[in-house]
């Protein structure tokens, strides 16, 4: 299938989008991809919605006019994926894949209450992307693993098996987001993913803050500050670095820990370096869950354009750390591209989430189609 992918991660900079040819178990073709940042107002209207969306309802007019606004970046990076490809040759597509933006993630938690139920909430408007792109929409990806108690998160390891099932293993590829998720592919196929803990999330916020900066670029912040031992202690006795997976995490989950640790009274340069060391010590804590200790690490996502984060990474891990472009893929769309492998699945009928992916009771199918391809 010929699928126009799309992911909105919690870093919360804008959308991606890629071409990519698949059945949902291998990777036939990669075409162009791009990125479509968001705009300031949406970025910072976005993140106010994190904060609010525990208490917001599904009509609220500020949720429904950022949903519209949204979806509408959505529709231009695929029509402009739809166009490049035409121009190079590649036939239309059939497919495109809408993660989405998640405004809140609450699953399933050890010692929640008998019946308890999880929570994910990712808006955006299939219907109306449909109409603005004539595609049949995949969405809805997460929710039908976290009804049956999974996690929801994190979906795209699958994907990751596809991309790299030439390559050496053990692999660990770790995706830098807002937060941290890590797949380990083992040398005798097992699949192991999870969140890792904080990554870009609280880092661009302090940046923000702090710096009056959307993020640390180049991150010239953490390189010239310190890390603070004593907020880093505090921190690393944080439980989820000692919980087992599965698990995952809401881009907002640390803010609290960060707060009650102490970062806040940090400089500038201080915070950020304590920071991303904290993300680093998150990374080699998930390590110790590894069945076996990979080959090497392959880095995707914003985080890996950080030289701090790769260099803490690279102190922090015994295994080499590289970008995933040294594998030849794409980092910028690689989530893009995973999240259409997902929607060919999904049309496919075949499972996106496992018990050592999302700690779902089985393997299971995952989202949903909209329009006229089934």
């Amino acid at each position: 299938m010929r699928i126009i992918g799309t992911m909105s991660g919690t870093s919360l900079d804008g959308v991606d989008a890629a071409w990519v040819e698949t059945n949902g178990e291998k990777v036939a073709q990669l075409g162009p991809a791009i990125t479509v940042p968001y705009e300031p107002a949406l970025r910072r209207d976005l993140r106010r919605l994190l904060e609010l969306a525990p208490g917001l309802s599904p009509g609220d007019p500020f949720l429904r006019d950022c949903e519209a606004r949204l979806t509408e970046r959505h529709a231009a990076a695929i029509n402009r994926i739809a166009l490049d490809g035409q121009r190079a040759g590649l036939l239309v597509p059939e497919l495109a894949a809408f993660h989405g933006q998640t405004i809140l993630h609450r699953p399933r938690q050890p010692g929640d209450a008998d019946g308890a139920e999880g929570r994910t909430w990712q808006i955006g408007d299939a219907a109306a992307l449909s109409r603005l792109t004539g595609l049949s929409i995949a969405h809805d990806f997460r929710s039908a693993d976290v009804a049956a108690g999974g996690q929801g998160a994190p979906l795209v390891p699958i994907a990751h098996a596809a991309l790299a099932h030439a390559l050496p293993k053990p692999l660990a590829v770790l995706n830098l987001g807002g937060v941290g998720n890590v797949t380990f592919l083992g040398s005798d196929g097992t699949l192991l993913a999870f969140d890792t803990g904080p990554a870009n999330g609280p880092l661009d916020d302090w940046a923000r803050r702090s710096a009056g900066r959307d993020y640390d670029r180049d991150g010239n912040l953490a390189l010239a500050g310190q890390a603070d031992g004593a907020v880093l202690g505090r921190l690393m006795n944080h439980p989820f670095l000692a919980q087992p997976p599965p698990k995952s995490l809401d881009r907002l989950d640390f803010d609290r820990a960060l707060r009650d640790a102490g970062a806040h009274e940090l400089s500038p340069q201080d915070g950020a370096a304590t920071l991303v060391a904290f993300a680093a010590i998150c990374v080699a804590a998930a390590a110790r869950h590894f069945p076996e200790p990979p080959l090497q690490w392959l880095v995707a996502g914003g985080g890996r354009r950080n030289p701090a984060m790769m260099r803490a990474l690279a102190a922090t891990l015994a295994e080499p750390v590289r970008p995933v472009e040294v594998a030849g893929w794409n980092g910028d769309a690689l989530e893009a591209q995973c999240f259409a492998v997902l929607a060919a699945r999904t049309a496919r009928g075949l499972p996106i989430s496992f018990p050592g992916t999302t700690g779902a009771p089985e393997p299971m199918r995952g989202g949903r189609i909209l329009g006229g391809l089934l």
